[in-house]
C-alpha cells in the first residue's frame, strides 16, 4: 500500500538558520519558504537525490509545531511522509486494520498541493505518519 518515502519533516526553532545549514554546510538545494496557513506552518523544502526534507516552523500561535517546539526546543523529527496511490482507499484500509486517522479523516491539501492525511503516532511506534496521494 505505501509507496515511496516522500519526505522527512523536521521542526526547527529558526527556519532561516536551518535552511542556511542545509544549503551552505550540506550543499543541498533549498527552496524558498512557503506559508501553509491551513496547517499552521511555514515550510522550506530541501531536495535530496532520493527524497526531500521538510523544515517546519510555526505559523501563528495555534500551530501544532509551536507545541512540538515547546517540548523539544532544539527541534527534531516531527513526521515522515509516505506516498500512496489512492489516499481514501489507504485511509479505509488503515481504519479497517485499527489505525487512527487524525482530524476528521478527510484529506486536506498539503504543501505539495496534493491530498494528505495524518495517522496517530501511537499506532506507528511513536511516529507521526503523513500519507500523501501521489
Amino acid at each position: 500500500m505505501i509507496g515511496r518515502l516522500n519526505h522527512v519533516a523536521i521542526a526547527v526553532p529558526d527556519l532561516e538558520a536551518a535552511a542556511a545549514q542545509y544549503r551552505d554546510v550540506l550543499g543541498a538545494q533549498v527552496h524558498p519558504p512557503q506559508d501553509e496557513p491551513e496547517h499552521g506552518v511555514r515550510v522550506v523544502f530541501v531536495d535530496l537525490p532520493n527524497t526531500k526534507i521538510e523544515l517546519l516552523h510555526p505559523l501563528g500561535e495555534a500551530s501544532p509545531i509551536a507545541g512540538f517546539l515547546e517540548k523539544n526546543p532544539a527541534g527534531g523529527i516531527h513526521h515522515i511522509c509516505y506516498e500512496v496511490a489512492d489516499i481514501r482507499a489507504a485511509r479505509d484500509r488503515l481504519r479497517a486494520g485499527g489505525a487512527r486517522v487524525l482530524g476528521d479523516g478527510e484529506p486536506r491539501i498539503g504543501a505539495h498541493g496534493k491530498p494528505v492525511l495524518f495517522l496517530h503516532p501511537k499506532d506507528f511506534n511513536g511516529t507521526l505518519v503523513e500519507l500523501e496521494e501521489a
